[in-house]
């Protein structure tokens, strides 16, 4: 893994040295643009509309359109002084319990591994986490950004989770048409409840794939081979046309596919095994 960032977490008069690497990867297939006429891929110019000409890095500073057409221009110098100062520094300032956190406030995953020196600060703070069943609240500046970050357990690894300001996450009211006075009918509440019921199991991430991704790997293949591409099948429509019947369709089609129904043996290991709040 590429050490993405060093420094050290602290929280009180305690700093733990530690590296960060990117916990998740991105899987999408990247493709570029191309002219159709001679096959040449396109490269993007940075060019001036004033001056008529390219312009090259040294001479790019950042600005921040204050009004239509007018700008306040910012070096790269100036806005690392404006960063937060220690900015090799994960500075916790309070310890909370990992189900206070709405997931909509999560962003993006790091690991987080031991300094060069510090291994018995990084198995302290690892050692307390577990036991206390906490997650710490920190702020981090990585690349000039600052953020908020939830310091947690990940499979005996420190993790660290950058989460969202809560300014910056939009209030629900602005969703259009939500209902005020919601109302169900008894009936179908009973039998969406038996459905959820029907496909309710443990979490097994290993068996979720992305049919988007394997259909253009193997589209990419095939054009490769110099085959022609298939597309893939139809689904078929069903004849539904009430809530009762999509309902009563689903559990028909849960209760005579296997396939669809969580495991029993899982099921009853999952009530038997207690898993950490930080884990």
């Amino acid at each position: 893994m590429h050490t993405l960032w060093k420094g050290a977490i602290s929280f009180g008069l305690v700093h733990v040295p530690v590296k960060m690497f990117a916990a998740t990867e991105d899987k999408d297939i990247s493709m570029r643009y191309i002219h159709k006429e001679c096959a040449t891929p396109l490269s993007y110019v940075r060019k001036c509309k004033t001056c008529d000409r390219e312009v090259e890095w040294e001479e790019i500073s950042k600005g921040y359109e204050y009004e239509p057409g007018h700008f306040v221009l910012f070096e790269k110098e100036e806005l690392e002084n404006l960063s937060t100062g220690a900015n090799k520094e994960i500075k916790i300032m309070d310890f909370v319990n990992l189900t206070d956190i709405d997931p909509i406030y999560f962003q993006k995953t790091y690991y987080l591994s031991p300094g060069d020196t510090g291994s018995n600060a990084y198995n302290l703070l690892l050692e307390s986490l577990k036991q206390t069943g906490k997650i710490g609240i920190a702020t981090i500046s990585i690349r000039s950004k600052s953020s908020l970050a939830a310091i947690r357990i990940v499979d005996q690894c420190l993790a660290l989770e950058t989460i969202f300001y809560p300014d910056e996450i939009r209030p629900v009211q602005q969703v259009p048409n939500l209902p005020e006075n919601a109302t169900v009918n008894d009936k179908e509440l009973d039998m969406a409840k038996l459905l959820i019921e029907q496909l309710s199991g443990p979490f097994e991430p290993e068996k979720y794939t992305d049919p988007y991704r394997e259909g253009l790997l193997d589209a990419i293949q095939q054009k490769i081979a110099g085959k022609e591409v298939k597309a893939a099948p139809e689904r078929q429509e069903t004849n539904v046309i009430d809530l009762m019947s999509a309902l009563q369709a689903s559990l028909d089609a849960v209760q005579t596919d296997p396939g669809t129904k969580p495991k029993a043996k899982k099921k009853s290991a999952k009530k038997g095994t207690k898993k950490e709040t930080v884990s």
